[in-house]
């Protein structure tokens, strides 16, 4: 501790973040990289596999439901209405009846530099394997065709009937090369995390998803930190989980870390709790907007509570997809086939252009930008058009009847049935048979209440979706606290994380929509949003850094042996403890 104390923060980062991993998996991306890094990789966070045999669906969620119903459509129309009168721009069917007339536009920005946005059409990726050989004069003008000229054009009726001299398809892809594939090539593209938990299904099974996992992870090691295999027994693992991954979950990707990849040795930290050490703050009211899911859960001197955890089903990619619907509702989409499903290179088009153009400001919201259309195999086509509307998607958030995200089905129910809590203490304690659990998918297990003596009581934690919108969920989660000093302390101590956490505007209408949302018996005035000291990407992933290279709970890492010999299992000695005790440490050392 003393010498925490001396030691100058930039020395104890080099000594003790060069052999320290973090890996703070999400939904959409996975964010990797080494505590003495600035920052992580960001990578989407999904593998193409080849296949021999031709597949039903390119991309394996395709089968899952994804169809809006007519109630959904006309729940979807009415909130635009609603938020539209908040915008003050027209309803949207005096919009439509009004699209035949020319119409001055409040804005052309779309091609302002000092935006740092993108016009240029992403590239089918490459799924041949390089022949080691020197390759002749004429294999050398195929290879260049083979960059510079549309796939289908290349391969002909009998390209995968490879030579041996000739190039083979590569085994698997992953990363955002998986999502540029062209859908005419053999390869199915799956993502093993779908809105906050693993992606199992009866089409997708347990074994795929950990093998899937595992490829990607290993990939990323070797290929982008240059960690072999042989050497990550000189190296432990960081893992910062989401809030919503239940404990079956998190002790998978602990067995994929030490049994799999090889790591020493590995600790767990919630991504909630190293947002708020990413930050350089001991209490604050955490809402992490990612691409697929929201969380938001509330710190205390840098102790999480567990009863302020709300989830909701929706993200940055729900933002993506309502600004699709919203520019093909006004007629302003270009006549193209855009498949978001079925071609995830659209999706990596409307995420940039959301990331773009896609603010909270009151006023009609127009620009120009350039749409581009991928057809399987053939170069994109440009194509130069008007968005309108770009203020509303974002604001789905707030009225989450606007995104309608798709549904995926549940795992096996016998998936979260597990007796052991790894976010709680559950030594010596007396477990519930299992026909006492009430829901097979959230088991109604109340243990390890001990250190939450003075909060209500709570069965499990809370996994359940919210059917709320943003402002609803942050006011309910700091509410729960039952204490006023606390509520007023977090309502003005928000800090909002994840890509979407960028959008302009974003920052005021939280603070002006929470207020508006707070009880007006309840003796609180003031909503504050803290500005983030970091990119909000990257924030929970830097708090897990900053937690390993502090390393002052040394006794909570499991190391690879025991982990295989013995796992966790009550009474092991070995029992993994959350970091609730262990970050609140590290938090008195901070304050001290």
């Amino acid at each position: 501790m003393d010498y925490l104390k001396s030691v100058v923060p930039s020395q104890l980062v080099s000594e003790r973040g060069s052999n320290l991993v973090v890996i703070n998996p999400g939904s959409t991306n996975i964010r990797i990289g080494l505590a003495s890094q600035d920052a992580p990789f960001n990578i989407p966070h999904c593998i193409a596999r080849y296949t021999s045999q031709v597949p039903k669906k390119s991309v394996q969620d395709q089968m899952l439901n994804s169809q809006v119903t007519n109630a959904q459509h006309m729940e979807r129309e009415k909130a635009y209405d609603i938020i539209a009168s908040l915008l003050k721009i027209p309803f949207l069917d005096e919009e439509v009846a009004n699209n035949s007339f020319p119409r001055k536009m409040g804005r052309v920005d779309g091609y302002n530099p000092h935006n740092g946005r993108k016009d240029a059409a992403f590239n089918w990726t490459d799924v041949y394997e390089r022949n080691l050989n020197p390759p002749s004069a004429s294999e050398s003008s195929m290879d260049k065709g083979v960059s510079n000229e549309p796939l289908d054009q290349q391969e002909g009726a009998d390209s995968k009937e490879l030579h041996p001299n000739e190039n083979k398809f590569k085994e698997f892809i992953c990363g955002e090369e998986a999502l540029k594939i062209s859908p005419t090539e053999p390869y199915c593209l799956r993502r093993p995390v779908r809105r906050g938990h693993l992606n199992i299904s009866q089409h997708y099974s347990m074994q795929q998803v950990f093998e899937d996992l595992h490829a990607i992870w290993d990939w990323i090691l070797t290929d982008k930190l240059h960690i072999p295999l042989s050497e990550r027994n000189m190296y432990s693992a960081i893992l910062v989980v989401p809030e919503t991954f239940d404990n079956r979950e998190i002790k998978e990707l602990l067995s994929i870390i030490l049994r799999d990849l090889h790591f020493s040795s590995a600790v767990v930290h919630q991504e909630g709790l190293a947002a708020v050490f990413g930050n350089g703050l001991s209490t604050a009211c955490v809402v992490n907007i990612g691409g697929q899911v929201t969380s938001v859960i509330c710190i205390e001197d840098g102790v999480a509570l567990p009863t302020t955890e709300k989830t909701l089903p929706f993200g940055g990619e729900d933002i993506a997809r309502c600004l699709l619907w919203t520019q093909r509702h006004h007629q302003m989409w270009p006549q193209i086939r855009t498949d978001i499903l079925s071609k995830p290179m659209d999706l990596l088009m409307l995420n940039r252009l959301k990331e773009s153009y896609c603010e909270i400001k009151e006023g009609e919201l127009d620009t120009l930008a350039v749409v581009h259309s991928y057809e399987d195999g053939m170069a994109a086509g440009s194509h130069k058009t008007r968005l309108t509307a770009l203020n509303v998607p974002p604001m789905g958030l707030f009225y989450p009847m606007l995104l309608v995200p798709e549904v995926y089905p549940p795992p096996p129910r016998f998936w979260f049935h597990d007796y052991e809590d790894m976010m709680e203490e559950t030594w010596n304690m007396e477990f519930p048979r299992r026909s006492e659990f009430s829901d097979g998918l959230f088991p109604n297990v109340n243990v390890g209440l001990q250190m939450w003596d003075n909060y209500p009581v709570f069965a499990n934690k809370p996994k359940k979706e919210e059917k709320v919108g943003l402002a609803e969920a942050i006011t309910s989660s700091i509410l729960s606290t039952g204490r006023i000093d606390l509520q007023r302390k977090l309502f003005c101590s928000i800090q909002l994380i994840g890509g979407v956490a960028l959008t302009n505007g974003l920052v005021s209408a939280v603070e002006e929509r929470v207020l508006h949302a707070i009880p007006p018996n309840e003796a609180i005035d003031t909503v504050e949003v803290l500005p983030s000291r970091t990119n909000p990407n990257f924030v929970s992933w830097k708090g897990g850094a900053i937690l390993g290279i502090l390393d002052l709970g040394r006794d909570a890492w499991l190391h690879r042996e025991d982990w295989i010999r013995n796992g966790i299992h009550i009474g092991s000695g070995r029992k993994y403890k959350d970091s609730y005790y262990l970050q609140a440490q590290a938090m008195c050392y901070i304050n001290s």
